[in-house]
């Protein structure tokens, strides 16, 4: 096999691999008679099958199989011989002409056309310096989280009193709505449960109700946003008769250990404890968000190597498709911020080389430092996911196990996570407390881009 090296441009390897059809030849036949010795012929003993009998009957068929060993044998070498690590499957271009099989006596010749990755010398990650916001939650925000769900674990009384409906109260109605006079796919429903200034329906909608008693019956006209969920609504009027049959309001609770014990705590005293805890929770994976923002910033302005021009081109063709979508719809200013089409297309470019360029350099630590994702990760993972559907567990499992490519999705944010932490740990990371407005104001735009 002679294998040589036609182009070597940065990242970019072409070779032209030959293989003499003497070597090919003696490959297949040797091939053939190692199939005709386990094979029963008509006419023939077992194993006594001529070789030219063998030929005519299996020829085509093994030959198929050693060219295509051969060729992922002659690309192997070609990657492992100049020592490259393939950004992306290799492209294999044919010069021999295969139509009808290889031609007697001649030599099978075809292109390997590689780009590598590149390599990449992480800097001393000692000699990063970042700043981890901390939060300590204030008490008039637990106190309010513990006002919540005592009003969550407050009964609800039938009101008995002649009066209106009021924010808070929860009505039970009929309702019907229509758009231009027509009713509409999910207009209508019977014995639907709405609590007034909850803002779980339209806009518009919950305020209308304020003030009307049992048996009455309002037309309550509102717009769907533009941005509806349901496209085809977006924008549009609609009129929805609304019946209302019971008002019910919540029977006050006191803030005591005897509410705590009706949401599962055993006095308030932990009930408060545990609302701080998740509090804190909060506050700390919005703190990490930032200082992960900061970290890729950091890392992405300190390393500079040459990206896969093919690994770029597949990421921003995913994110562009995304973006073409987004356009098409009711977001589409939003999205577009008076920018062209080329406009656009330049920053989302962008974005796809500083997503590649910080992959291949968390993927490079991880190599270099036997960072690996292990079985208990992925079983974490996955309980994660199933979480995500309750009741749905077996769906979810049954779903990744039939599908590996989709839990190998998973490795990826694993295997991330992961190596940050290690860096972090490297890393100089000095804390400073700040107040909730401020954490929150520093974390605009950060999980959107990461």
């Amino acid at each position: 096999m002679q294998i040589t090296e036609t182009l070597a441009d940065g990242l970019k390897h072409d070779f032209r691999v030959v293989v003499p059809a003497d070597d090919l030849r003696a490959e297949i036949d040797s091939k053939l008679v190692e199939y005709g010795a386990s094979m029963r012929l008509p006419g023939f003993r077992p194993g006594k099958a001529p070789l030219k009998i063998l030929r005519q009957r299996f020829g085509r068929a093994v030959e198929g199989e050693i060219l295509e060993a051969t060729i992922n044998r002659g690309t192997q070498q070609a990657v492992e011989g100049k020592g490259l690590r393939p950004a992306v499957t290799p492209q294999i271009d044919m010069i021999s002409d295969l139509a009808n099989g290889l031609p007697a006596g001649a030599d099978l010749e075809y292109t390997v056309s590689i780009e590598a990755l590149p390599d990449i010398e992480p800097i001393d990650f000692a000699s990063l310096e970042l700043e981890r916001l901390e939060v300590e939650p204030a008490d008039e925000t637990v106190e309010e989280q513990i006002g919540l769900i005592a009003k969550n674990a407050a009964d609800l009384v039938l009101v008995e009193d002649d009066r209106g409906a009021a924010e808070g109260d929860t009505l039970t109605i009929d309702f019907e709505g229509r758009i231009d006079g027509e009713a509409f796919a999910g207009s209508a429903a019977e014995d639907y449960e709405i609590e007034l200034g909850s803002g779980e329906f339209i806009p518009g909608f919950e305020h209308q109700l304020i003030g009307a008693r049992p048996g009455e019956t309002r037309d309550v006209e509102v717009s769907f946003p533009e941005d509806y969920n349901a496209a085809h609504l977006g924008g549009k009027t609609a009129v929805f008769s609304v019946e209302i049959k019971e008002i019910r309001e919540r029977q006050p609770v006191d803030l005591d250990d005897e509410m705590a014990k009706r949401v599962g705590f055993d006095g308030l005293a932990e009930l408060r404890q545990s609302v701080i805890d998740r509090i804190k929770g909060d506050y700390a994976r919005v703190s990490r968000m930032i200082v992960k923002r900061q970290l890729f910033d950091r890392l992405e302005e300190r390393h500079d190597f040459p990206l896969p021009n093919s690994m770029v081109d597949r990421e921003f063709d995913s994110i562009w498709r995304e973006v073409e979508t987004r356009l098409q719809g009711p977001s589409q200013e939003e999205v577009r911020e008076g920018k062209t089409d080329d406009e656009l297309r330049e920053e989302y470019r962008k974005l796809a080389e500083r997503r590649i360029r910080l992959g291949l350099l968390l993927a490079e630590v991880g190599r270099q430092n036997n960072i690996e994702v292990g079985q208990e990760d992925l079983q974490r993972a996955l309980a994660g996911q199933m979480m995500r559907f309750p009741g749905q567990g077996r769906v979810v499992m049954d779903f990744y196990q039939k599908n590996p490519s989709a839990l190998s999705q998973l490795e990826g944010p694993i295997l991330e996570n992961k190596v940050v932490d290690f860096i972090l740990e490297l890393a100089r990371v000095r804390a400073r407390e700040v107040s909730a407005e401020e954490l929150t104001a520093a974390s605009e735009g950060v999980s959107e881009e990461e």
